[in-house]
């Protein structure tokens, strides 16, 4: 009878870890393959003059024949290479002084985006039979001419913060007993999340010599990432257990990472994920490292302030799942934690 009833209750938990385990591989194999497997670009911004005609002529041609590009239009050429550099557009097509256009790209912002808008619109001007001079404002770093590294030093660090808090939860308990130790546990994240933004931009700097600058920046990016990641983890966790840690690996690997805009700029991807890097820990965290290394952190400002309300919505979920479910989770019958836990 005790073999029997110890099956018993191992097996609806062992079935129902393995569904979800089912489920989550499922769901990443959609989402990568649905949002990568052909990629095609619409809508793609560049910004052009109003009043600049033969700009506009040009980009209304290209309008009638595909949706991949999409014309932004500026009060003045001062405002339109604002909207560059802020990334609000991959590139701007104004009349050139000496005749013919002047397209000039931001290529650290996306390369395979730079690269169609040039491909676009010179062939385009090819076909109309206008010159096309080309510039990149913001070059990408030849050490990484695909534009790559941001978006694996952004998944580097996201994936060590959950990662942090899982083990304390496998270890320790998902949810702490009392405030002590959620603060005990809290201090512990902050700590390996700076930590870690270190060691991510001595790797990237140093190391292997992609950017030689914004060290420390490129850190502070890191450890806000990874604390904000680490934060949501253990708050999710606190609340939901084991289980929680599905609905991590959900947000953040699955629909971060595939939407995050990093190994294709946002207007690749299906319109259902093309948002996704505005709110998300990977998406965000890789737009704040552009902007630190790359735009003199211009267009910093959105992602700082989510990656922010993050880190508070972790703490305060983790404090609160501490405060209603901390001690019921320690009185449990077979439920044995150190003192003091954090």
């Amino acid at each position: 009878m005790g073999e029997e009833s110890a099956v018993r209750s191992w097996l609806p938990r062992t079935v129902a870890l393995l569904l979800g385990t089912l489920v989550l591989a499922s769901a990443f194999i959609v989402a990568y393959v649905g949002a990568l497997h052909a990629p095609e670009p619409r809508n793609v911004p560049v910004g052009v003059v109003r009043g600049d005609q033969a700009a506009q002529e040009l980009l209304t041609a290209v309008r009638e024949r595909t949706e991949s590009l999409k014309a932004v239009s500026y009060a003045d050429p001062a405002a339109a290479d604002a909207a560059l550099t802020a990334r609000e557009v991959y590139a701007t097509l104004t009349s050139a002084p000496a005749g013919g256009l002047a397209l000039t790209v931001a290529s650290a912002s996306a390369p395979a985006a730079a690269e169609v808008v040039k491909q676009v619109v010179t062939t385009a001007g090819q076909q109309a039979g206008v010159s096309i001079q080309v510039a990149d404002q913001v070059p990408v770093s030849p050490d990484d001419p695909r534009g790559v590294v941001p978006f694996y030093l952004a998944v580097g660090v996201v994936l060590g913060g959950y990662l942090s808090s899982t083990v304390l939860g496998v270890s320790l308990g998902t949810t702490p007993r009392n405030l002590r130790g959620a603060g005990l546990r809290i201090a512990s994240l902050a700590v390996h999340a700076v930590l870690l933004g270190i060691v991510g931009a001595v790797i990237v700097g140093p190391v292997l010599g992609v950017w030689n600058h914004h060290i420390p920046a490129v850190a502070a990016v890191g450890a806000l990432a990874a604390f904000a990641a680490a934060m949501v983890a253990a708050a999710v966790q606190g609340w939901l257990g084991v289980f929680g840690t599905g609905l991590v690996i959900l947000l953040l690997v699955v629909l971060g990472n595939s939407g995050s805009g990093g190994v294709y700029a946002p207007e690749f991807l299906p319109s259902a994920l093309r948002g996704v890097h505005r709110w998300n820990a990977p998406g965000l965290a890789t737009d704040l490292i552009k902007s630190v290394v790359y735009f003199d952190r211009r267009a910093a400002g959105w992602p700082l302030t989510v990656l922010a309300i993050w880190v508070a919505a972790g703490i305060v979920g983790l404090v609160t799942a501490t405060l209603v479910r901390g001690r019921h989770a320690t009185d449990r019958p077979g439920r044995h934690r150190p003192p003091h836990q954090p």
